[in-house]
């Protein structure tokens, strides 16, 4: 395998909005595409990731399978040779290699990652308890002391030490294969520094072990640096639309029912100025719906804006745009119901006998300059 190396995680979860699918699904699919036959692509599943932070484990498979399936009904060629499609836990090198870098790597280096920071702050700031820490004594509950400060450290370590050398793991996702260019959002430029550091310091201490992956800013210039799709929630249009949303009622799901999603674009929040016109600042849940209806159809946001300038009859615009709602869900959701499970399966499991000589190749010159192995 002599071409540059482009790799990617492709997580994905059943309660994708239409966020997702435009700000990250539909955008991997196409960089797939366009550089297929000039790089190869390594797009991987990171079950392994997947519970760094709570999820249902027995959902775990199923989720790995339907995340393949959302990608292959995007649009991925899966008959494309330079494309790799695998899983992170079926190539055993991944957590082999991340415990060997686990031990060249300085705790103070994890504690500043923000991205740590920010979901352990998440999951601590959820419920603590159920019930109080009571107990019985001479008939009546009184406080325990000692409950409560079980109940506190269990809360405590329900921050896991997954998520906190997650980077670690991410580093051998790079490294094993030499990838050369990983489009990276801003909550994962640290991670993609942490892991040249950990190559070069490697590099330094045992020999050339890993070829070093371009700089963030190299990133960008070789992707583009995107400013950050940001779909916005139908009812607070300051807020961008997320699968987190407790009540649903701003959200598309992209498994929504057509005609219930085309309901909520119906209910969207708007304004008072009775003129359709692009204008963020002053008229959000307008602008949100131009923004959204020009994704669906394809076109430039400016076309979009200027076939309905001026129009004063926000029902009728928003018809059209619960339209075109309904249809691409309607679209989607047969592409999705028509992917073939066994060649899904088939070309995660070719990819993963592909892929793991050349996983194991690292490995082993690794376990071999640490001491693991003899040397040839």
């Amino acid at each position: 395998m002599s071409k540059t190396v482009i790799l990617t995680g492709i997580r994905a979860n059943n309660d994708l909005t239409l966020g997702n699918y435009f700000g990250g699904i539909l955008p991997t699919v196409d960089m797939a595409r366009n550089h297929a036959g000039e790089y190869q692509i390594n797009m991987f599943i990171p079950d392994l990731h997947s519970f760094t932070t709570p999820i249902d484990h027995t959902q775990l498979y199923e989720q790995t399978l339907h995340n393949a399936r959302i990608f292959t009904a995007a649009g991925l060629p899966l008959n494309n040779s330079d494309i790799y499609l695998y899983r992170q836990s079926y190539i055993s090198a991944h957590s082999e290699l991340t415990w060997i870098l686990d031990c060249f790597t300085g705790f103070g280096e994890m504690s500043r990652m923000t991205q740590f920071k920010d979901k352990s702050q998440h999951i601590l700031s959820q419920p603590r308890m159920e019930t109080p820490p009571l107990k019985p004594v001479n008939g009546e509950l009184v406080w325990d002391e000692d409950k409560q400060i079980e109940i506190e450290n269990n809360h405590i370590d329900r921050v896991s030490v997954g998520l906190f050398n997650y980077p670690v793991l991410m580093a051998a996702d790079i490294l094993l294969y030499g990838a050369k260019y990983i489009p990276v959002g801003d909550d994962q430029t640290q991670h993609l520094e942490f892991t040249r550091n950990i190559a070069e310091r490697m590099n330094n201490r045992f020999g050339e072990l890993f070829d070093i992956p371009e700089a963030v800013k190299e990133q960008h210039a070789f992707f583009g640096k995107d400013q950050g799709l940001r779909i916005m929630d139908l009812l607070t249009p300051t807020k961008k639309m997320s699968k987190s949303d407790e009540s649903g009622r701003g959200v598309i799901f992209l498994g929504d029912n057509p005609d219930e999603a085309a309901r909520k674009v119906m209910g969207a929040t708007t304004d008072d100025k009775a003129m359709v016109r692009f204008d963020r600042a002053n008229q959000p849940g307008i602008s949100n719906l131009l923004e959204i209806l020009a994704l669906l159809r394809g076109v430039k946001l400016n076309d979009i804006a200027a076939e309905f300038e001026g129009k004063t009859r926000y029902g009728d615009f928003k018809a059209v745009v619960a339209d075109a709602v309904k249809n691409f869900l309607v679209d989607f959701q047969q592409k999705l119901a028509s992917v073939d499970d066994a060649v899904v399966l088939a070309k995660l499991e070719q990819s993963e006998r592909d892929l793991t000589p050349v996983a194991n190749e690292t490995l082993l010159k690794v376990q071999q300059a640490v001491g693991l192995r003899p040397k040839a």
